[in-house]
Parts: structure tokens; C-alpha cells; sequence
């Protein structure tokens, strides 16, 4: 399909619009892009597939985006991945340089957004292509070398991995399909539950939970604050911003889209690493270092190029090996589920249509994000007066009513998103992870096929280690981040003992 016969006006108005609702999650703290994906999720079975990514995509892009406003105002993140422009634009902010530090920021946002785009648009295809040529161990070294990833880059590595093993877990209850490989008998269903777990837990409802219902659950435990005054939001009105800003600051643009873009391909790591990854490398190779932390344009520019960097690049391991790289895109997973589209090696040699429009709608996103934050930044600010105690029951109603509906009226839906939400808020309580969790119950079953097809096909554990150079590549990595892991906590470690 030609590149402009996907640009309907219904998609570009999805694209738009879930753009706008993605800034106003960004923008309120406490919710985030991944939040308003997992909502609007259930809408995108009677859009169809293009015009349901387009939402989607807008929601991802602009949700990213609009974390920078409390982040800059208030000194707020509105999602995790904005985190490090709170240390440089709060301060510009306090200062009177508020309405700058947001152009900044969104400008360095549309930077970010597009590398990454051109990254997705040239690298997915190509990693897609070498991908088909794997076989089942291949495909099983890939998963578990994900889960590793995640584990490494945890707080934790030992919870990290326990979480990401406790999901697999989980996603194993139902029937041991003969098609997998199995007798067709059940597993791991508690005495009396055959009948609801036949198929396990339903993927959609378990997304909804954790990113919605445990956000709820969290914020209710707080206590509910009433939202800011408008007063306390007031632009700086007196800054102006010029482009001039970014003289000097090409390189910096460039190594912090850069770094978002990589930090994405790495399965499950997020934004927030990628903005203090991007912040760091900035602050580094800075020729006034002592200036950030203080209200350094640079450091707006280094953290919202990085975190928006990963929004391309979490799709290219989606989208070429099926691997979400990040939690939002995990619940892209759910959108092609909904289709009956399964994502991977052969999606876009497959569904070349499909992938014109996730590039299509990714552009719009960005471009359609930096129009309406850079001219109409000043109401965007207002949205982080919304009162909580208003918002977050229509947010519940929407879960709730998202779970039911998405299988076509099933009860026991409305009681996975309950289980898992709340589940979801006990696992910070115990330091688990909940993103290695997810990725392991999204990649459990695919893993177990995996695994007991490559043991049908050569019937030897040995294979796994000796299959290919690939295979043994994909060890050498496996290994090299659990090392990775275990280093940096004993550093860790012993900084904290030299500061105590």
C-alpha cells in the first residue's frame, strides 16, 4: 500500500487525538503512557488493526512527551521516564524560565521521537530478515536472554529474575495444549477453577490490571491530593525561548536520541534508563558539568531526546522478534492479539500494509506533538490541576468495563483485573518487578514451545549450546549481562558502604 493511502482522515484523526489524550495522561502525575494505552485498549477491536495502532501510537508518543510538564512546573514527573528533566527544568522554572524550558524540552522531543523513527523504519526489516532464519533454540536463547536483560538492569537482579520466572509461571495455568507439545491435560489449576482457567488468564484483562488498577490502588493508598492551583502552575511568561539555545547542542540531540533508541531495542529496560543514561552522557562530556542540576538547558534537552528516543526504538525487537522493549509495547502485543495477528520475524514481510501505517502514524504523532505543545503549552499546564479524586473513578469504570467487554462479557475478566491489580500493588511492597513479571507471562508460552520443540526436533539438551554460532553468540550475551549485573551491585554496594 502507498504510503499516502493510509492517511484517511479517520487515521489521521486517531492519530491526533490519542496523541492529545497521551500528553493529558503524560501530563497529570501519577499516570502515564502505558496507562493510557492499557485503557484504550478495548476500543481498538472495533477500529481494526491500523486505525487501533494509530490510537495507540498517539497515546505512546504523546504520553512520553507530556511527562515533561509537571516534570518542569512542579518538579513532578508525570512518568518515570522524565524523571531527570525534573533536575534541570524545575530549576529554570523557579527562575522564571518555565514557558523556555517546556519549548525546549518539546522541541528535543521531536528530535528524539524521529531518530528513533528512522531507526524503526531502517533497522526492524533488517533484523526481521536475519531473525527468520533462527530456529527453535535460537528462538528460546532470544527469550531467555530478554528475561536476562531485564533482570540484570533490575534493582534488584535476583528479584528481577524471580519475577521475570514467577510470570512464566503464571502464564503456563490452563491446559498443556498437544499442539505445544503437551497431553491436553491440566496444569497448575487450583481444586474447583477448571472451568475458569481452562485457558489460563486472559492476556488483555492481566495488562489493564497491572498498569491501570495497580496505579489506582497506589494513588488511593497516598490519599487522593487535590489537584494544584492554578496559580502554582503559572508558566513563566516572561522567558522567551529562541532556537539559539541549541547552538552547541547538536551532538548532544543526537548521542541522547541515540542512546533512547538503544535503551529501547534492550527488552524491557524503559524510559526512565534511557533519560539517565542520555543525562549522564551529558552532564560527563559537559564543558560546565557544575552547571546541571541547576537549571542547564542541556540537561532538558539530554533527558527528553533520550526518553523519547525509546518510543521507536522499544517497536524494532516487537516488531522483528516479538519481544516487547518496553511495557507499553507489551501491550501492543495485545492489540495484535485482538486481530488475530501474531508479531514477529514474519510481521512485516507479512503485513507490509500494517507496517506502513505504524511508520505513518508514528510520524503524525510526533509531528502533531510538537505542534500542540509548543503553541498551546499553556493549557496543557492547566491539565495537572485536575482534582484526582475526580479523575481516577472514571479511570476504574474504564478498567473495569475494558475487561468485561474485551472477551465478549466474561465475568472471570472483571476478576483477573481485580487478582492482578491487586497483585500488582503487594509486588512493590515486596520488591518485585513488575516489568519482568509481565514480559515473562507475555513470553512464557512462547518459550515452552520453544523449548520442548527444539528437544522433538534434536532430543538432546546439548543443542542448545551447539546448535549454531548463533546460538553460541546468544550465550556469550546471556552470560556477559548476568556478569554485567553482578558487577555493578557489588559497585553499588560499595559506595554505599564508602558513604555510609
Amino acid at each position: 500500500m502507498d504510503f499516502l493511502g493510509l492517511i484517511s482522515p479517520l487515521f489521521v484523526l486517531l492519530a491526533i487525538g490519542g496523541t492529545l489524550v497521551g500528553i493529558i495522561f503524560g501530563a497529570i502525575p501519577g499516570m502515564t503512557a502505558t496507562m493510557a494505552v492499557a485503557i484504550c485498549l478495548p476500543l481498538t477491536y472495533s477500529l481494526g488493526l491500523e486505525n487501533g495502532l494509530a490510537l495507540l501510537l498517539g497515546l505512546y508518543v504523546g504520553g512520553i512527551s507530556g511527562g515533561l510538564v509537571p516534570a518542569i512546573l512542579l518538579g513532578i514527573p508525570g512518568t518515570p521516564s522524565s524523571i531527570t528533566t525534573c533536575f534541570d527544568g524545575y530549576p529554570m522554572a523557579q527562575r522564571g524560565e518555565g514557558e523556555k524550558a517546556l519549548r525546549i524540552g518539546i522541541f528535543a522531543s521531536l528530535v528524539g521521537g524521529l531518530i528513533s523513527l528512522a531507526a524503526l523504519y531502517f533497522f526492524a526489516p533488517a533484523l526481521a530478515d536475519f531473525a527468520i532464519r533462527f530456529s527453535y533454540v535460537e528462538k528460546f536463547l532470544i527469550i531467555l536472554f530478554a528475561l536476562t536483560v531485564m533482570a540484570a538492569l533490575s534493582s534488584n537482579m535476583l528479584l528481577g529474575i524471580f519475577s521475570g520466572f514467577l510470570g512464566i509461571f503464571v502464564s503456563l495455568i490452563g491446559v498443556y495444549d498437544v499442539t505445544d507439545g503437551g497431553n491436553g491435560h491440566f496444569r497448575l489449576i487450583p481444586p474447583g477453577t477448571d472451568y475458569w482457567l481452562e485457558g489460563g488468564f486472559s492476556l488483555l484483562p492481566v495488562l489493564i490490571a497491572l498498569f491501570g488498577l495497580t496505579a489506582i490502588l497506589e494513588e488511593a493508598e497516598k490519599g487522593m491530593p487535590k489537584g494544584m492551583s492554578l496559580k502554582q502552575i503559572e508558566v513563566g511568561a516572561h522567558s522567551r525561548f529562541s532556537f539559539s539555545v541549541f547552538k552547541g547542542q547538536v551532538l548532544n540531540l543526537i548521542r541522547s536520541s541515540g542512546i533512547g533508541t538503544f535503551v529501547g531495542i534492550l527488552p524491557g529496560v524503559g524510559g526512565s534508563a534511557a533519560s539517565i543514561l542520555s543525562y549522564t552522557a551529558a552532564k560527563t562530556t559537559s564543558k560546565h558539568p557544575e552547571r546541571f542540576g541547576k537549571g542547564e538547558p542541556a540537561g532538558v534537552i539530554a533527558s527528553e531526546a533520550g526518553n523519547n528516543g525509546l518510543t521507536g526504538g522499544a517497536l524494532v525487537p516487537l516488531l522483528s522478534l516479538g519481544i516487547p522493549g518496553d511495557s507499553t509495547t507489551a501491550l501492543l502485543i495485545g492489540a495484535f492479539a485482538l486481530q488475530g495477528i501474531q508479531v514477529g520475524p514474519l510481521f512485516i514481510g507479512n503485513n507490509g500494509d500494517t507496517w506502513n501505517a505504524m511508520i505513518v502514524a508514528m510520524i503524525i504523532a510526533n509531528l502533531a506533538m510538537f505542534v500542540m505543545m509548543y503553541f498551546a503549552i499553556r493549557w496543557f499546564a492547566m491539565v495537572v490541576a485536575v482534582p484526582k479524586h475526580i479523575l481516577y473513578p472514571v479511570i476504574l469504570m474504564m478498567c473495569v468495563i475494558g475487561a468485561y467487554t474485551i472477551n465478549y462479557g466474561i465475568m472471570f475478566d472483571v476478576w483477573t483485573l481485580l487478582i492482578f491489580g491487586v497483585f500488582g500493588w503487594l509486588a512493590t511492597k515486596l520488591r518485585l518487578e513488575v516489568a519482568p513479571f509481565i514480559i515473562g507471562f507475555i513470553l512464557g508460552p512462547s518459550a515452552e514451545i520453544y523449548f520442548v520443540k527444539s528437544l522433538e526436533s534434536f532430543g538432546d539438551l546439548t543443542i542448545f549450546f551447539t546448535k549454531s554460532w548463533i546460538a553460541v553468540i546468544l550465550w556469550v550475551l546471556i552470560i556477559g549481562s548476568v556478569a554485567l549485573s553482578i558487577v555493578m551491585a557489588r559497585n553499588n554496594r560499595a559506595t554505599a558502604a564508602a558513604a555510609g
